[in-house]
């Protein structure tokens, strides 16, 4: 995903001169040649994450569009005061994009996770959040944020579906009568694994801000009211944008994700963090399961 987000920009900054990338340290290697072509607009500050926060709110207010990019954990979680003032407080978007995810970098230990990063800009008001599941996503998705001046938060992960999807709303991929399964981003294949065999609709998105409330209103108007929740990110994070759209209609809910009673302290890879969060296929479908009874 990281790739294409790069040749992406690339190619955007070619045509549209309000584009300037800003960067701290992390990916310059990637876009060597961009810079070379737009120096004036690809901005490495070094590694200094406020600051690459505040220099995109004064390209902002300046009329530029900033496209800011680092791990997330030194672009979210780092810089938030600066997130929340110098683009929020100020009245000014920005493109956010981000790398890393929760723990793509588990051997880089807990400085590189970042499992909380959508819960903070969910805290913040007019941010468009997106989790791409495939490179091809990532591309439509950071070419849909560019124009405009809109706060948008883009999530890459090195965990990816086999298939991209294209559309915008909750896509129903497999229907049935025993409950509602959303899979945000990349955790779409591993819950058609882990569901196969089961009489459960399956909703799939890489795009949870805006939460598409109707159509999980929909989805539920055709099935049981159990809505089994599994993001790549905190566990609980849409918890609230579910009670919401079901406000009316009694529901359970189970919300998968990253689990929150206790940090895993180990290094390991992506697949060992995943089985002790029970986000593998065998946790997803024990937990499934246990839940519809």
């Amino acid at each position: 995903m990281r790739d294409e987000f790069t040749s992406t920009m690339d190619e955007a900054m070619a045509v549209d001169p309000r584009l300037a990338l800003v960067l701290a340290d992390i990916s310059v290697d990637r876009v060597r040649a961009t810079r070379r072509r737009h120096p004036d607009r690809v901005i490495n500050v070094g590694i200094r994450e406020q600051l690459l926060v505040g220099v995109a709110g004064g390209l902002a207010l300046s009329g530029m569009r900033p496209v800011v990019h680092t791990f997330a954990s030194f672009l979210v979680e780092r810089p938030f005061e600066q997130v929340k003032l110098d683009l929020g407080h100020q009245g000014v978007g920005a493109v956010l994009v981000s790398s890393g995810a929760s723990y793509d970098m588990s051997y880089a230990g807990r400085t590189h996770q970042s499992p909380g990063d959508v819960a903070l800009i969910d805290s913040l008001p007019g941010w468009a959040v997106h989790v791409p599941g495939h490179p091809a996503e990532a591309r439509r998705l950071l070419c849909e944020s560019l124009p405009g001046d809109s706060s948008v938060y883009l999530r890459l992960s090195e965990a990816v579906n086999a298939e991209p999807f294209i559309g915008a709303g909750f896509q129903v991929l497999r229907r049935g009568g025993r409950g509602v399964v959303l899979a945000v981003g990349p955790m779409l294949d591993r819950v058609l694994a882990a569901t196969a065999g089961l009489d459960v609709t399956v909703l799939y998105t890489a795009t949870v801000r805006p939460f598409d409330a109707a159509g999980l209103r929909a989805a539920v108007d055709g099935a049981s009211p159990d809505v089994v929740l599994v993001e790549p990110y905190l566990a609980g994070t849409s918890a609230h944008q579910v009670a919401e759209a079901l406000t009316d209609r009694p529901h359970r809910l189970l919300s998968l994700g990253v689990r929150r009673d206790r940090e895993v302290r180990i290094y390991g890879g992506m697949a060992d963090h995943d089985v002790a969060h029970g986000l593998d296929e065998q946790g997803i479908a024990a937990s499934v399961r246990a839940f519809l009874g």
